[in-house]
Order: structure tokens, then C-alpha cells, then sequence
């Protein structure tokens, strides 16, 4: 039997669509893609850029560094305008704390942050919920809570002052009405500092409100429904679902609160002055009378004190980040 040689051909190893017939010619190498971004492109990101740049280096880098300068020199009223002031170190922070209206400064500064965090987020929250029932007049009730918070502090400050003070102010004719002895609000050092919180809770309750409120809005309406289908009442639901699932809202909320609680001097100032006799003081009010508030002012302990807020504020923001990552990570 004549046995045929069979010959096997390689494998075509061209291109399948060379091998259809379709020859195309190959893609540009990664080199070739990458174009260079226009120089108008560039130049249109820095002129977006710029105005921020400029504002935080004027508002917020040049102040912070002029108030480092002042808490490390010898600052008096000649040199603060000849700018010759001697370069002291750390005496100015030895000088602050040192200084005995340095520890009830700062028990009266963490009692009036404490306590006003607490209570304006426990109102707000209240109030957030109970508006998210979406009930008649619900928007408009929200307008009208928004108004101490949209009122000039001077404003919210001065008219609490009317409203407490001893002879003359509708909170003792109240109490008169119901009894009770007139209060020396403003004037005790046993109520004096409680003024300046229950006059600080009422202005932040509002800005609790708007950001729990936007954050209730964005928990589905269908966990709630589940839970009540499984039984859950009102308290359940609420500690299951709303609670947690405002827990980021409720961090940032607190973090804002607390910068802005720590600066608060406004009303303190126009209130009680920081007295009587340093009772409700905090730290935004004794930098001021360091810095502002004598014949011979002491600018470098005023902003020592200044800087101490200023790394508490830090402190609690590194925080706040720090666990925002483990949360993002976990």
C-alpha cells in the first residue's frame, strides 16, 4: 500500500483580523496615545486655583503665622508698630500657664464646649426627626427655628441679656409668677457661666437641625418600613436605623460644632464680659483681654492662648479624620 505523505502546515500566527482579510494597521505604542494637555488648558487651572490660593494664604496662612510670631516675642505697643520685638521663645506660653486664670479659663472653656455640644445635638436631633414626619406646617415650623440662627450674634446676645437680666428681664418675672426668687443670671458667679450656655445652645440648636435633617432625608424610606413590618416600634427603628445610619452626618456635625463652640466671644463678651470675677471666662475671652481688654495690652500671652484653641481645634479635626479612614478602611 503506497503510503501518502502528509504534510502539516504551522499555525498561522497572523492577526485574526489579517487572517479574515481585514488587515488594519497595528495601534499607536502608550507613547504615541499621551498628548501633552494644551498650555491654555494649564493656564485656565491655575486661574481656578489662584483665587483660593490667595484667599487662604491672606486669610488663613499669613494670620496663623503672624499669630505663631506673636506668641514667640516681647510684644509691647512700640515694638507691635516698629516691629523690633525681642524673640522670647516659649516665655509666653510659661507666662500662660502660669498665670492662675489659666485653669478655670480652661475648665470653663471644655464645660462650655461639652456641654453645649451635647445639648445642641441632642435638641437638633429631636427636632430633626420629628420634622421628618413631613406633618402640615413642617416646613414652616423649620423656617421659624432657623431664625436664631440667621440673627446677628450681637443681636441673639444682647436680647438674652434683656431676657435675664435681675430686675427687669421677662425669665425672673416668670419665675416670679411661678413663686420663685429672682436669679442673678448675669450677675453671680454661680449662674453667670449657665447664662452664656443656655444663650449658646439656643443659637446653635438650628444649625443641628439643617444638617441632621439632610442627613435623615437620605436613609431609605424602605428600611423602616421593613423594620415595622418585622415588629420594630418607634425607639427600635430609631436606634437600628437612624442612629447609625447618621453617624457620619452626626461626626461632622459635632466636629463643626466644636471648632465653632471653642471660638464663641461674642456672646460671652456682650453677656457677662467673661465675669464676674473670671466665672465664665473661657479661652476666646481671656486672649482678648490679654490682647485688647488693658491700658498695657500683652499681646504674646494673648496669642499664646489664642494658639492653644488653635491646636485644640487641630487635635479634634486629626481625629475626626483619623477615624473617618478606619471607617472607610473597615
Amino acid at each position: 500500500m503506497k503510503q501518502m505523505k502528509q504534510t502539516t502546515r504551522p499555525p498561522d500566527q497572523r492577526p485574526a483580523d489579517v487572517r479574515n482579510g481585514a488587515a488594519t494597521a497595528a495601534p499607536p505604542p502608550a507613547r504615541a496615545r499621551k498628548r501633552r494637555r494644551p498650555a491654555s488648558t494649564q493656564w485656565a487651572a491655575w486661574g481656578f486655583l489662584a483665587p483660593v490660593t490667595l484667599y487662604l494664604a491672606l486669610f488663613y496662612a499669613y494670620p496663623l503665622y503672624r499669630n505663631i510670631d506673636l506668641s514667640l516675642r516681647n510684644y509691647t505697643v512700640r515694638s507691635f508698630v516698629q516691629g523690633d520685638a525681642p524673640f522670647t521663645g516659649l516665655a509666653n506660653y510659661r507666662t500662660v500657664f502660669d498665670n492662675p486664670t489659666f485653669a478655670p479659663a480652661l475648665l470653663h472653656t471644655a464645660l462650655f464646649t461639652a456641654v453645649c455640644l451635647v445639648f445642641q445635638y441632642a435638641i437638633g436631633l429631636a427636632l430633626a426627626v420629628f420634622f421628618n414626619q413631613h406633618f402640615r406646617l413642617s416646613a414652616t415650623l423649620r423656617a421659624l427655628f432657623l431664625v436664631p440662627w440667621l440673627l446677628p450674634l450681637i443681636v441673639s446676645a444682647s436680647t438674652w441679656s434683656w431676657m435675664l437680666n435681675t430686675d427687669s428681664g421677662v425669665v425672673n418675672a416668670a419665675l416670679h409668677a411661678l413663686g420663685i426668687g429672682p436669679v442673678d443670671w448675669l450677675t453671680s458667679p454661680s449662674w453667670s457661666l449657665t447664662s452664656v450656655i443656655i444663650a449658646n445652645i439656643w443659637i446653635g440648636v438650628p444649625f443641628n437641625l439643617v444638617v441632621l435633617y439632610s442627613g435623615l432625608q437620605s436613609i431609605p424610606a424602605g428600611l423602616y418600613e421593613a423594620a415595622a413590618l418585622d415588629g420594630a416600634g418607634a425607639w427600635r427603628r430609631f436606634w437600628s436605623i437612624t442612629f447609625p445610619l447618621l453617624r457620619p452626618v452626626s461626626a461632622i456635625t459635632l466636629l463643626l460644632g466644636l471648632v465653632y463652640t471653642l471660638k464663641v466671644f461674642d456672646i460671652i463678651w456682650i453677656m457677662t464680659k467673661g465675669g464676674p470675677a473670671d466665672s465664665s471666662t473661657t479661652f476666646a475671652t481671656w486672649s482678648y483681654q490679654l490682647g485688647f481688654g488693658n491700658l498695657l495690652p500683652a499681646f504674646g500671652p494673648g496669642a499664646a492662648v489664642g494658639n492653644l484653641l488653635v491646636v485644640a481645634a487641630l487635635v479634634f479635626g486629626l481625629v475626626y479624620v483619623r477615624v473617618q479612614r478606619k471607617q472607610a478602611l473597615s
